[in-house]
């Protein structure tokens, strides 16, 4: 039996309607909630018109293979015209191979705005009438504990990373992470997170997919038809006392560990993603991203496909994002041995944490970030939040290390990336 076409339908919401004056978070309905919003401009969306769950070292070419084939049930009204029109996927991909589970999901509802034009996009029968307003609820008193992978055991796996490195000279570079379980007394309203996180960080990508929040400053891959650029981040340095932030920012260009650290990260990207290209641009020097709690190291690499490729569909937006992760910013140096390392020293399930986040279009238009500064609400406690009165949320942080790391250095590091979501949470503004 032929699945029956759906209509994905986009027309552009006018000035006087109230979704097109609000801000694109105050839009979404408490639950089922997607987003993928930076400077207020962006996507959100909720409901679901199609699902895909999907694992293993395959799980890119299995998604993109599977979104073909959703793009092909679609009738597309699209007056609009823009990238994120019609039907749209949210997705977050698992960082490692095995395990982790990742998940496409196609809403039923995506509004989004991008070059000051805000439209609406409905699938199927679902309802272009706005959701009734409910209010943001706070999550209550947030209490914090020993995740997987303890402070102490982090600051012992990346020890032992350090002298691993110092006795090899091949291995140049991982990257380590670590989990804080954080308990909320309320249910937590996902909206909450994500309000909190756009007003300190408006120029991260605020996301939510699945239960995975957060704002990550790493955009790893964008695809604007034949356009496609990438953001490296990679080197870090973070608010002292008695440093103002431009001597922070001139010790961290300064800092040849830092800077070696950003190189490689910026030579993985380049190298996975030159096949796909006719002409790639990766300046010489790298520039200072200044955020609240940190400083980084960024690199803006920009490409054009080839022609022939695109038309083909050999340079679809999951097949480059599968070649180009993890790149070194977020696995290390050689990339395939660095991985195999964090396994083993870290002994925990990363999950989709430091994995490629983002949408796609029907017209093979995208963004994908790195899952970073983030947290996975576990799917149990969001299913049963309101019966037993709070919900169990998985925060992560990690750092590049190389073999002149301090243990201790990188331990402060983490703490300083785990402030962005612990103070969402408690609703620091």
């Amino acid at each position: 039996m032929t699945p029956r076409l759906l209509t994905a339908r986009t027309r552009r919401l006018e000035p006087g309607d109230p979704r097109c004056d609000l801000p694109l978070l105050d839009l979404l309905p408490a639950e089922g909630v997607l987003s993928w919003v930076r400077d207020g401009a962006g996507l959100v969306g909720w409901g679901t018109a199609a699902r895909l769950d999907v694992s293993g070292p395959d799980r890119f070419t299995h998604a993109d293979a599977w979104w073909q084939h959703q793009c092909q049930r679609f009738e597309v009204v699209d007056a609009v015209g823009l990238p994120g029109c019609g039907p749209v996927a949210f997705a977050s991909m698992a960082f490692a191979d095995d395990p982790g589970q990742s998940v496409l999901v196609v809403p039923e509802v995506v509004i989004g705005e991008r070059d000051g034009v805000r439209w609406i996009t409905t699938i199927g029968d679902a309802s272009a009438e706005p959701p009734q307003p409910q209010p943001v609820r706070p999550p209550g008193t947030v209490s914090y504990s020993d995740g997987q992978l303890s402070t102490t055991g982090y600051r012992q796996a990346v020890a032992e990373a350090v002298r691993l490195m110092q006795q090899s000279d091949d291995l140049h570079k991982i990257v380590l992470a670590h989990d804080l379980l954080a308990t909320t007394s309320e249910p937590l309203d996902t909206r909450f997170l994500l309000h909190n996180l756009a007003a300190r960080y408006p120029t991260c990508w605020t996301f939510a997919v699945d239960g995975l929040i957060g704002a990550t400053p790493e955009l790893l891959l964008e695809r604007v038809g034949y356009e496609v650029r990438s953001r490296v981040l990679a080197g870090t340095i973070w608010p002292r006392d008695g440093h103002t932030p431009d001597q922070l920012a001139a010790e961290l260009m300064a800092s040849a560990k830092n800077r070696s650290e950003h190189a490689y990260a910026t030579e993985s990207l380049a190298v996975q993603l030159q096949p796909f290209c006719s002409d790639l641009v990766v300046p010489n020097e790298p520039e200072i991203i200044r955020l609240r709690n940190v400083l980084h190291l960024a690199t803006n690499v920009e490409g054009k496909l080839r022609e022939d490729d695109a038309a083909t569909g050999a340079t679809s937006l999951l097949r480059m994002v599968d070649a180009v992760h993890p790149t070194a910013a977020v696995g290390g140096t050689p990339t395939d041995d660095a991985v195999r390392m964090i396994g083993q020293l870290e002994g925990m399930d990363r999950g989709r944490y430091a994995g490629p986040v983002g949408w796609l279009d029907g017209s093979g238009n995208g963004e994908f970030g790195v899952a970073l500064r983030c947290a996975q609400v576990e799917a149990a406690a969001l299913e049963g939040a309101h019966e037993r009165g709070g919900s169990r949320v998985r925060l992560f942080a990690g750092c590049g290390v190389v073999a002149d790391s301090d243990p201790d250095l990188e331990v402060a590091e983490a703490e300083a990336k785990l402030l962005a979501v612990r103070e969402a949470l408690e609703g620091v503004r």
